[in-house]
């Protein structure tokens, strides 16, 4: 009776968030899917940023779209929870109560057809979703634009979490704008272009143009800038850019431009563009007046500068493309790296006393190159280890990923600490800027040295590959239900966006006693629900009266959980024999060890 009474609790079916879809014509040719969600108390659902490593992101997968075509990324209306997570070891966002997403899509035909799902992750305090999918099918044959979205009041204007003003993509885009004026303000400091500043104010004062000729020549070089930023967005749209970050083939590309552009900067060779442009460029420059006169200067400021500068917008460009997200990303970082470049040629010419103060050109800026290109030369391996795990080439592993940084960041300590011995006579700036930078260099090295003993260095995890299992725990774990049903067996219902699986990894798995029964006992078995392994076949199944349509490997797991065992949340831990029958009451999330240990000792009569 017991056991009648335990299967009558665990086995329920939870529904934490409801999606209602909806398609909103907002223009002649546009129109908006919609997603209004109601969330359960207690429960939360991730935001759209996708995180390596990270929880399921909220996305909108298309699977057939005829006549029309998707315009930028998923938003969301509603301002989400931000919060450093423990488990994750990184900071996420989520939604409470409620929250509202939105997918611009263009008409280009009136006979449309637009398919697809969205897939989204929800978790409380004790457990977690497996990746949920709310099918849309809409076409102008079926009556399914809709104006009105009354009958959704519960996602408007009555959480103070969900629809609380402003949009992620608006605090993206101000934070990619932070990121590219950082660029910029770096890029001053290079030698390509700090001794310019004062020659080129000079020239101005001197012709009498002075403040007016110096805001139309930093106006100029924003417009220049941002107008690259146009031409990226152009040349791969606003999709491409936000799927660059999974794609192989581009972080391939990513890695080896960076890594091109990183040798540049340390000195080993020097990138420059045909020089034949800058001299025409100039020459167009001399024979011109007025306006076009300043803006082909400022277009021969970025041809002469490039051999600087271009590593710097070469970094910044990759960084938008796979994290920006948004049509506008490339361009608002291009403005903030144009704004930070152009500042000091409007500040100086508006106070030219103010020239005499800046620091001389000196040994210190080819530190600074130095110092970047090997910043860029170790994320460019961030890179490559996408690459290296969506292929499963196997070169690039967690410790020679630790063994490269610790090799990279330690000589460049080393190079600074010489460069202050070489130098005894430098300026008090010039001691305290090589003192900072060398000392976060090699400790930076040291606090890696331990990862490559496993330790998890949770300062640098989200670029290097994740932690590897030893040879002995793969032998030990199935990643398949019906090659291990030959066994008794423990299966671990997981999944790799589950906060609660890992903090039951990290609180009892780890426990000498519970590691050594359940991996020498038992066969162990670990289904992750969100496993995106494709199928070979896409195929509908019944589930609670709905027909669901499994695609992935993780559908077919969380479908067995739902059809066997009644339960739909992770972590969820059965005992079974080989005939795939309980030998115990499956158990959820509980980091109580000897709880656990009771558990499963049970079926083992000791």
């Amino acid at each position: 009776m017991s056991m009648l009474a335990f299967c009558a609790t665990y086995a329920q079916m939870m529904e934490p968030v409801k999606v209602e879809s909806s398609l909103e014509k907002v223009a002649e040719d546009k129109v908006e899917l919609v997603f209004l969600m109601k969330i359960d108390e207690g429960w939360h659902v991730y935001g759209t940023e996708k995180l390596e490593n990270g929880p399921t992101a909220t996305a909108v997968s298309i699977e057939r779209l005829q006549g029309a075509e998707l315009v930028g990324a998923l938003k969301y209306i509603g301002e989400p929870v931000r919060k450093f997570d423990e488990v994750f070891e990184m900071d996420v966002e989520y939604f409470e109560k409620g929250v509202e997403f939105r997918q611009e899509v263009k008409l280009t035909d009136e006979n449309y057809c637009i398919e697809g799902y969205l897939e989204y992750s929800a978790c409380n305090n004790q457990s977690c979703m497996p990746p949920m999918k709310s099918e849309f099918s809409y076409g102008e044959a079926e009556e399914s634009l809709v104006g009105g979205t009354d009958e959704h009041s519960f996602a408007r204007g009555t959480d103070e979490h969900s629809l609380a003003g402003g949009t992620d993509e608006h605090n993206g885009l101000f934070l990619l704008f932070l990121f590219g004026l950082l660029g910029g303000l770096i890029a001053l400091t290079t030698p390509c272009v700090w001794p310019i500043i004062p020659m080129t104010v000079s020239f101005f004062i001197k012709r009498g143009g002075g403040v007016r000729d110096a805001l139309i020549y930093g106006l100029s070089i924003i417009i220049i800038y941002v107008g690259l930023g146009l031409i990226v967005t152009g040349l791969f749209g606003a999709n491409a850019l936000n799927s660059l970050a999974t794609n192989a083939v581009f972080n391939v590309f990513f890695f080896a431009m960076l890594m091109v552009f990183g040798m540049s900067l340390v000195g080993l060779f020097e990138i420059t563009l045909p020089a034949s442009w800058t001299t025409s460029v100039d020459d167009k420059a001399s024979k011109t007046t007025g306006f076009v006169a300043i803006f082909l200067m400022a277009f021969t400021l970025a041809l002469v500068s490039f051999s600087c500068t271009g590593p710097i917008i070469g970094f910044l460009l990759v960084e938008l493309a796979t994290d920006g997200g948004s049509v506008f990303a490339p361009a608002v970082g291009m403005l903030g790296f144009s704004i930070g470049l152009a500042l000091p040629f409007s500040v100086f010419a508006m106070f030219p006393g103010w020239l005499k103060q800046m620091p001389k050109s000196g040994s210190w800026m080819e530190t600074v190159k130095k110092v970047l290109g090997v910043v860029e030369i170790a994320f460019s391996l961030k890179f490559f280890s996408v690459a290296d795990l969506a292929y499963g080439w196997g070169l690039l592993s967690r410790r020679l990923f630790f063994v490269l940084w610790i090799l990279l960041f330690a000589a460049l300590g080393i190079y600074l600490v010489v460069q202050m011995v070489k130098n005894r006579k430098g300026s008090p700036l010039f001691y305290i800027m090589h003192t900072i930078v060398a000392a976060a260099s090699l400790s930076l090295a040291a606090y890696m040295v331990p990862g490559l003993w496993g330790a998890p260095c949770t300062m640098v995890s989200a670029f290097a590959p994740p932690m590897e299992k030893s040879a002995e725990e793969k032998e030990k774990i199935f990643t398949d239900y019906d090659e291990a049903l030959a066994f008794a067996l423990m299966v671990d219902f997981s999944g790799y966006g589950c906060v609660n699986c890992r903090k039951m990894e990290a609180a009892v798995f780890t426990d000498s006693t519970v590691a050594d029964i359940i991996y020498n006992k038992y066969v162990f078995v670990q289904l992750f629900v969100d496993d995106r392994t494709p199928l070979a076949e896409t195929e509908e199944v019944e589930e609670n009266g709905k027909v669901r349509k499994l695609r992935t490997l993780g559908d077919k797991w969380s479908h067995l959980q739902a059809t066997r065992y009644g339960a739909n949340s992770q972590p969820f831990y059965v005992l079974i024999d080989s005939d795939g029958k309980l030998l115990a009451e499956p158990y959820s999330y509980d980091e109580d060890v000897e709880r656990f240990l009771k558990w499963v000792k049970g079926p083992l009569n000791f």
